[in-house]
């Protein structure tokens, strides 16, 4: 039996600590091949180099650092760099939590999701701490649930976020994503020329966390594993707005 292959991607950049320990993590389980953007790209989203060249670096047979977004690295590979597609695309492991509407903004979240598009299983992995960053129980946690999609696969269309709390986690548990429960903070500053410049920050109100939410597996010590879906359509509203369509129908038809 051929050996598996594993794509793995991140956000941080292609020598990034927390990359390195889920590749080796993966390396027990297969071909491991490394295709990330060559320096930080955090909160790129999904999105993908249009109006500029995208240039590679082959640091090795199997290392590619892309002058590009996370999007952008798993294109190339899936379809220039890489011999055939992998078995699975693994993103991560990224320094914080991806979770509630930071999945719209990460492009952790976004490197899996591309993935996905293009017919691969893939999972994003966050390590819920920005200071302490000791990756050793995600990637370890992260190699368990490759072997698991390895061996049974995932539904169509589907991707799965993992955020792992910091220390030991008493347990895992499938969360849904939660609800927006973070203040959008703009703080206005000067520069030594007296210009005004901004920086975009966030709070966050863990007293509305929701119980079943993927803040509140984390928060109980659990990691969070949430299934994504591409289709983004909310099919509930393609009935309940219908009523809508004759005051919206053109002239003449």
């Amino acid at each position: 039996m051929a050996p598996k292959r594993i794509l793995v991607t991140n956000d941080d950049g292609i020598h990034a600590p927390g990359l390195r320990a889920l590749e080796a993590s993966l390396a027990t389980l297969g071909e491991v091949t490394v295709a990330a953007p060559e320096r930080e790209m955090s909160a790129t989203s999904q999105s993908i180099s249009l109006h500029s060249p995208l240039r590679v670096h082959a640091l090795d047979e199997r290392h590619f650092a892309v002058a590009g977004t996370p999007a952008d690295a798993v294109i190339l590979a899936l379809h220039h760099l890489l011999p055939e597609k992998p078995d699975l695309v693994v993103s991560g492991i990224n320094p914080g939590g991806n979770l509630g509407e930071n999945v719209v903004y990460s492009g952790t979240v976004a490197g899996a999701m591309e993935a996905v598009l293009h017919g691969v299983p893939a999972f994003a992995v966050s390590l819920c701490s920005r200071k302490q960053t000791d990756f050793r129980v995600a990637a370890n946690f992260s190699a368990r649930l490759a072997a698991k999609v390895l061996d049974e696969g995932l539904p169509s269309g589907i991707m799965l976020n993992v955020n792992v709390p910091r220390g030991s986690p008493s347990g895992v548990r499938f969360a849904r994503q939660s609800q927006k429960i973070s203040q959008t903070l703009v703080r206005e500053q000067q520069d030594p020329r007296g210009r005004k410049y901004y920086w975009l920050d966030e709070s966050v109100a863990l007293e509305q966390v929701e119980p079943d939410s993927d803040y509140a597996a984390v928060l109980a010590g659990e990691i969070a594993i949430t299934p994504l879906q591409v289709d983004r359509t909310d099919y509930r509203s393609l009935n309940h707005l219908s009523h809508w369509l004759e005051s919206l129908q053109l002239n003449g038809k």
